[in-house]
């Protein structure tokens, strides 16, 4: 067990070779983590300390590379970045290390594959935490399709729209594929219908920072399910929420609660 730089595994699905770790405690429940867009399961889950934080507690901790993003295979056709497809990389996931279900928790576009996840796979999700991304689920973030141009722009100096500067920054910043993450932003923003969101009558803790400008509301998004509750990160945007002290209390609170 290695709770600072995790050994990655890799498994396939759908003609795509993906990346993974399996780390924490062997025989704890086990949590999926899948982690936002321009990001990875080493940067959103490893570098703010959450592998730290779940396997120090007794979880079994499981994250995956989403399609284009780490370490897994990044094709350059919008079409494969839906995220009812990168949720069946999850549940493909799931299938390769035998497991039946899981807690699930997703950050940004992570919190919007869960929710495929819960909605088209209901049977292998325990619980869910959906952070950076509320109301948003369902009726969308603004236009990010700046953003798509800011990734194919020939540098950040050519760059003013200020999101797309902050998402240009941080894929620079981690090495990634800008040609694979401009054909994710386009197709991977398929909305959460309110109906079916409200169809997931599992536990549900939704965190949001209160200086997230993208989420949408948590409260909002809570209101709609049966069985969620909503969490204010305090003092905390898109980018620094992920791995606040409040948010991982809250978290580890929210399982112990539900425990077996």
């Amino acid at each position: 067990m290695n709770l600072d730089a995790p050994n990655f595994s890799r498994f396939r699905n759908d003609d795509l070779e993906l990346a993974y770790f399996d780390d924490g405690d062997p025989t704890g429940e086990p949590v999926l983590l899948i982690h936002g867009f321009a990001s990875s399961a080493s940067v959103n889950w490893v570098y703010p300390g959450w592998l730290r934080t779940l396997g120090d507690a007794g979880y079994r901790v499981i994250a995956i590379d989403n399609r284009g993003h780490g370490a897994s295979d990044k094709p350059h056709d919008p079409e494969v970045y839906h995220p009812s497809s990168m949720a069946g990389d999850a549940a493909a996931l799931l299938n390769h290390l035998g497991l039946p279900d899981a807690h699930v928790m997703g950050y940004s576009m992570g919190a919007r594959i869960s929710a495929f996840l819960a909605v088209e796979h209901p049977d292998r999700v325990r619980t869910l935490v959906f952070g950076g991304l509320g109301i948003g689920m369902c009726d969308g973030v603004g236009d990010w399709d700046p953003i798509a141009d800011a990734l194919l722009a020939p540098s950040l100096d050519d760059v003013t729209h200020e999101r797309g500067r902050m998402f240009r920054a941080f894929a620079d910043q981690t090495g990634s594929d800008r040609l694979a993450l401009a054909a994710c932003i386009r197709t991977s923003r398929d909305l959460v219908s309110r109906q079916d969101i409200a169809k997931v009558d599992i536990p549900t803790l939704i965190g949001v920072g209160t200086k997230d400008d993208i989420a949408g509301s948590a409260a909002e998004l809570a209101a709609l399910m049966p069985h969620a509750a909503a969490l204010d990160i305090p003092n905390r945007d898109h980018m620094l929420a992920v791995g606040d002290r409040v948010f991982k209390k809250a978290v580890l609170e929210f399982y112990a609660a539900q425990a077996r």
